[in-house]
């Protein structure tokens, strides 16, 4: 049924190539622009969708000035996230308490979300070709379709702008860290393009001095930390007629990285994992998009799309921590080669009524695969004795979404949207799920520059294929996970460029898949995530900004017979502030502080125990000084620079004082 929608999805978009017909998108000012092309459009000139929940941007300025260099790194002073890493050695991002599979994380409209787990790892999505980062919470667009109970991360990429520029940087840190950028863009009268790569190596990294040492790590140097990352992108526009654009995506990343170890061997302690010597030895991946958008009239559009997004790896876990044995029979290994592969087509047909609103009707299909195949020693043949058997697994899910929305403003100061999809899943082996999720928002403008709103969202998301069908774990019952979004919410704009907004969030979670005490997926009763966000922002000083930001956050295990009280690894308190100051001869100061608190963990085993982590406060800083008319920019910065000693998971502690620099070319 896939490959049958492809078909006639390209066959619509040879159709769309042939209609003649505006130019579609205003030239963006500066080096680059903002690629738009196969974008889940969610909103128009006019206050859509994103004006009745929460939505907040992360921009260029903002990367820069933060110094990040990876997707998880641009995210961390956000409110409601928290970056988390622990036994799998990639950081993890939860959204209001909701996990990494609980969120859509889209590039230009692909998605990658692993189809295995639903997780994804963004420390190998590069930032040198982001535009823009919009984040959409619990309360987002049905349009996004099945399984952002969480929300929605949309990295919106680069275009070319008028002429041809380019750009060349280096940077280098502590612990032989190198990383190196480069991109190239343009654009004529009906062409625009952009490309760009990134290569960076590290041998790992460093502990704070205030770590005590264990017998699995001796500090200094993280053991097993080390890591090489390298990204290609590309992606060209064209627009052969006013009211046609055509366009191309192209992305490939290669990634080899160790996966550090507990810290702790030890097992009489109750909440430390034993330690794993793991290593992914080869990470490749690969995606592609085609994209047209059409204006039929000037109130009519279409937009459709198609892409493949695949990841290889190659996994092994080691029977010691020199990572070069599989041959101990009293320990578990394994060397594990797993593919994990989506495709599909979507279509957006937007209609505007002018003062009647505009309604938005989206159709998408999409393949999710997963293949795995290697060898496993776990076969027991006598005590503390094991034998390797081989194994071949290939799984696929299709999911398919109607959905439609309309977004009207009946008087002034005042906004309705409302929206409906359905999703089907389609189960390897015939099986069939399908529910449905709404929304319903809206925003009053009670005073100038004073902005209520509220929101109600169902959403829903279909089990992954791992929790279906994992050969230790999986359970091929498993309901479907539903969540009742309540959000409520002020804007107040304030005098001299500011603004300050309040949010009151709610999510009550039915079917939520956790692995019970025997390590299978089960069903949970009702998990509740609540809590307020609260940001600030001001510009009143000329060159000066400072933006504030706190989440207070309760989570609570609801289900009959739980000992659980707060859910793990869900802090309690989060507390970010940033500082940016821009002087007249070209030198720019940052500074940002991160305070985390009330973060808890349970024992491995029954009876439960609860612990608490310690609180820690993150301090980063940056200078850059801009030569040669902003053509060059030399830089320097520290992250944690108060050397703090902390933890996010239990057993694994995270990176001490860093310091880097660089420098930065453009043309």
């Amino acid at each position: 049924m896939i490959k049958k929608l492809l078909s006639l999805n390209l066959l619509l978009l040879c159709v769309l190539v042939a209609v003649p017909g505006s130019v579609f998108s205003q030239e963006e000012k500066g080096q680059t622009g903002v690629y738009t092309m196969g974008e889940v459009v969610v909103t128009a000139e006019r206050d859509g969708v994103e004006s009745i929940a929460t939505v907040r941007e992360i921009t260029q300025e903002d990367i820069r000035n933060q110094g990040a260099r990876t997707l998880d790194e641009a995210l961390t002073l956000l409110p409601g996230l928290n970056i988390r890493v622990g036994a799998q050695g990639v950081p993890r991002v939860d959204m209001r308490g909701l996990r990494a599979r609980h969120i859509i994380l889209l590039v230009d409209g692909i998605p990658f979300n692993s189809t295995y787990d639903g997780q994804f790892d963004p420390s190998i999505i590069g930032l040198e070709n982001i535009a823009k980062i919009k984040v959409s919470y619990g309360n987002h667009s049905v349009l996004y379709g099945d399984g952002g109970l969480g929300g929605v991360i949309n990295i919106i990429t680069k275009k070319g702008s008028k002429g041809v520029h380019g750009m060349v940087a280096g940077e280098v840190g502590d612990r032989s860290s190198y990383l190196g950028t480069v991109n190239v863009s343009g654009a004529g009268e009906i062409v625009d393009f952009f490309v760009s790569g990134s290569a960076s190596t590290t041998d790992g990294f460093p502990l704070s001095d205030d770590f005590n040492a264990t017998s699995e790590e001796n500090g200094s140097l993280r053991e097993n930390s080390d890591k090489d990352r390298s990204n290609l992108f590309a992606n060209l526009g064209v627009a052969p007629t006013e009211n046609l654009q055509i366009g191309f995506i192209a992305n490939a990343l290669h990634s080899e990285y160790g996966i550090p170890p507990s810290t702790i061997n030890d097992n009489s302690n109750l909440f430390a994992s034993s330690p794993k010597y793991e290593r992914v030895e080869d990470l490749d991946g690969y995606s592609a998009q085609l994209s047209v958008n059409y204006n039929v009239t000037k109130s009519f559009e279409l937009r459709s799309w198609a892409f493949l997004n695949q990841l290889d790896e190659e996994k092994k876990q080691y029977d010691n921590n020199q990572y070069n044995s599989m041959d101990d029979v009293s320990v578990k290994t394994y060397e594990e080669n797993n593919t994990t592969n989506i495709q599909g087509v979507n279509l957006q047909a937007k209609y505007d009524f002018a003062s009647a609103g505009f309604a938005t009707l989206g159709l998408s299909a999409r393949e999710e695969k997963w293949e795995s195949d290697g060898r496993i020693r776990d076969v027991r043949i006598a005590r503390n004795v094991y034998d390797f058997r081989t194994f071949d697994n290939e799984r696929s899910n299709d999911v398919y979404t109607a959905a439609l929305e309309y977004t009207v403003s009946p008087v002034d100061d005042l906004g309705l949207v409302a929206g409906y999809s359905h999703n089907w899943l389609s189960k390897d082996g015939g099986d069939h799920d399908d529910e449905g999720s709404y929304l319903a928002g809206v925003y009053y403008d009670i005073l100038d520059g004073t902005r209520l709103r509220g929101s109600y969202a169902r959403k829903i998301r279909f089990p992954t294929v791992s929790q279906l069908y994992d050969e230790t774990a999986g359970n091929p019952d498993l309901k479907t996970e539903k969540s009742d979004n309540y959000e409520l919410g002020v804007i107040q704009r304030l005098p001299g460029n500011s603004s300050i907004e309040v949010t009151g969030f709610s999510m009550d979670v039915k079917n939520y898949i956790e692995k019970d005490s025997t390590n299978i997926n089960q069903n949970r009763d009702n998990y509740l995530f609540q809590g307020i966000e609260v940001t600030a922002e001001t510009r009143a000083i000329e060159r000066l900004m400072l933006r504030l930001g706190y989440t207070w956050m309760d989570t609570k295990d609801k289900s009959e017979g739980t000992e659980v009280t707060d859910l793990q690894y869900r802090p309690r308190h989060k507390v970010t502030a940033e500082s940016m100051y821009g002087f007249d001869f070209g030198l720019s100061a940052y500074l940002n502080v991160m305070y985390v608190a009330g973060q808890s963990t349970y024992s491995k085993n029954d009876p439960v125990i609860k612990a608490d982590f310690n609180d820690y406060t993150l301090v980063n800083v940056k200078i850059s000084q801009a030569l040669l008319d902003r053509m060059v920019t030399l830089y320097v910065g520290v992250d944690n620079i108060l050397d703090e000693d902390y933890e996010e998971s239990y057993g694994f502690p995270q990176a001490g004082r860093y310091v880097y620099g660089g420098v930065e070319v453009r043309f």
